[in-house]
């Protein structure tokens, strides 16, 4: 990073954010992308290029752009979502169908279809191509922005590259600041007139970074040597579930953990929170009585054993 190459890029002048953008659009299949500042305004993005004002936005019931933007859809696209079933981290064909089919009896009209893999309340499941295209299928047509935020974490579970899972996708976001552990960042990828209008929308959300390179110089050691160990984390995270599932066997379905995310069901998550922490193991929640886990580079093999002494004595 200290030894970046930058330039303005707020003119599209840094070539290191350049090649970063460059090198990203390949490994996803797409043929352009722009690096923003995080993941939701690589989302927000997608929602307002994609989507038309008034429109509703299919996607989820507990996806990220749903829950996890505070109400960000609504105020900066003039989107409404309509929150399908997703189980398991899969919307059913047949809900989509009908949440098109419905707009011909006064329900919202749809105007994006919006896919999350991994997907993160599901235990971080992982979609496949074949599963991504029943999903795209069903949308009969509409534009669809794939919320890859932990992209490459389905990429190294389902043994499919990034662009066969996002092949069918209009866009894709992905983040450089999760697993892949840059410390901040993530790109947006698509079309070249598509790529091209976010540049400006971008801007207007105050997402203009000037000399970027010194971070996208970490993006690029993120995409170039950080995905492969992706399996370690994989590795750890079925640890935490199994010793979860072994301290409270109904929290937890542990078959469902296959990538880094690791989320249970607790009737005190502020006791159990503290008690984690006191041991010196940090956790969250996602959710009223949902405790999550994640696991990354920072995350060792020691680093799970204290999680799992911490738990062995958890009320």
């Amino acid at each position: 990073m200290a030894e970046a190459e930058v330039g303005d890029d707020v003119y599209g002048e840094d070539p290191t954010v350049n090649e970063l953008q460059e090198t990203f659009a390949a490994r996803v299949g797409k043929e352009a992308a722009l690096f923003v500042p995080s993941g939701t305004m690589g989302n927000q993005l997608a929602l307002r290029l994609l989507a038309a004002p008034g429109t509703a936005v299919l996607a989820g019931a507990r996806s990220h752009v749903v829950v996890y933007e505070n109400g960000a859809g609504g105020r900066n696209a003039g989107v409404q979502f309509t929150a399908l079933s997703d189980d398991g981290g899969v919307l059913r064909p047949s809900d989509i169908a009908w949440a098109i089919e419905a707009a011909e009896h006064h329900y919202p009209r749809p105007g994006l279809l919006c896919l999350e893999n991994t997907h993160m309340p599901a235990n971080g499941a992982a979609l496949t191509s074949r599963q991504i295209a029943a999903s795209v299928d069903a949308a009969a047509g509409l534009p669809v922005h794939l919320d890859g935020a932990r992209l490459f974490n389905a990429e190294v579970a389902t043994g499919q590259s990034a662009s066969e899972l996002a092949a069918r996708a209009t866009t894709v976001m992905c983040c450089l600041s999760k697993g892949l552990a840059a410390p901040v960042g993530s790109l947006l990828a698509g079309p070249v007139e598509v790529i091209e209008a976010a540049r400006g929308e971008r801007q207007r959300l105050g997402g203009g970074m000037r000399q970027a390179g010194i971070l996208a110089a970490a993006g690029l050691v993120a995409l170039r040597d950080m995905v492969d160990r992706l399996a370690d984390d994989h590795r750890r995270a079925r640890r935490l579930a199994e010793a979860v599932a072994e301290r409270w066997p109904d929290a937890i379905e542990v078959d469902a953990v296959e990538t880094n995310v690791v989320t249970f069901r607790h009737a005190d998550t502020k006791g159990l929170l503290a008690h984690l922490e006191a041991e010196g193991v940090l956790a969250g929640t996602i959710a009223p009585n949902v405790v999550r886990f994640v696991t990354h580079l920072d995350v060792d093999d020691d680093g799970v054993e204290r999680v799992l002494a911490a738990l062995r004595t958890a009320r």
